[in-house]
């Protein structure tokens, strides 16, 4: 079950971090705003199997601004009846520092049921950070611990644009179902695919995946993003033993730019 969710927080994840000064003092833009929504459709070869939706809004949180990020997603036709699924995942993310403040996991997936909130305190200590957990308890976390959707914000933010090479890999550490969770993520260079909106030229890169149950490889997850300032998530693509599973951007409001890496099919 628990590699199941680990997929579905993958799947949902949304970009959501603020411009600040990083460690070069250089200011980063950041790619998104409050008010963006996406909508993404997943599918297995020809069946639809379920809706996932963000929204991203200014919010506070012990008594400091934050952005709120929802990202609800639910199973529908045939895969609905065969195994539902009702996820919200939430995030909470300072915008001065780029790290999370609070992680919401409320899952139902067929029979099974959890729910859990995270806190993380990046301040008390000098050395490491500490999360408090409501299954789990206090634990001591390394420095700047991210969960596992602010891991991949920092990836849309420090990491799309043309700053590393082709074939590198990017290691981030979160912190996701009460324990240590290492994201290497290997650039793949640029590539054009098609999608229900059109054509998008994006950038793409492949999360090492855990070779077992699920995946035959480590190269077996792909994502691509947008090549324009918005670095929008248009496609995941998981292949795993029983076949290739698809999510794809289909609806967007509120981007911050152009979606100029979209080419519309003539009309």
């Amino acid at each position: 079950m628990k590699r199941i969710c680990i997929i579905i927080a993958c799947l949902f994840f949304v970009p959501v971090i603020s411009s600040f000064n990083n460690e070069n003092n250089t200011i980063i833009n950041s790619p998104y705003q409050a008010g963006e929504n996406l909508t993404f459709l997943i599918h297995y070869g020809f069946i639809n199997g379920g809706i996932v939706s963000l929204s991203i809004n200014n919010d506070s949180i012990l008594g400091k601004k934050a952005y709120h990020v929802v990202i609800d997603a639910k199973t529908t036709g045939i895969a609905d009846v065969l195994y539902k699924v009702r996820d919200i995942y939430e995030s909470y993310i300072d915008p001065s520092t780029d790290l999370p403040v609070k992680a919401i996991r409320n899952i139902s997936e067929g029979r099974y049921k959890r729910y859990n909130e995270v806190l993380f305190d990046h301040e008390s200590r000098t050395d490491s950070s500490l999360v408090y957990s409501q299954t789990s308890g206090l634990q001591v976390v390394p420095k700047n611990i991210h969960d596992i959707l602010s891991g991949f914000f920092y990836l849309r933010k420090y990491y799309l644009p043309n700053d590393i090479n082709q074939g590198e890999i990017i290691h981030i550490l979160t912190y996701f179902t009460d324990e240590l969770f290492p994201l290497d993520i290997r650039y793949k260079g640029i590539e054009t695919i098609r999608t229900k909106l059109g054509k998008v030229e994006c950038y793409r890169f492949d999360p090492v995946t855990e070779v077992g149950r699920l995946f035959k490889t480590e190269n077996d997850m792909s994502i691509w993003f947008s090549k324009d300032k918005n670095f929008l998530p248009v496609r995941i693509r998981f292949d795993i033993y029983i076949g290739s599973i698809k999510m794809d951007l289909i609806r967007y409001q509120g981007i911050k730019y152009s979606f100029e890496s979209l080419i519309k099919p003539a009309r």
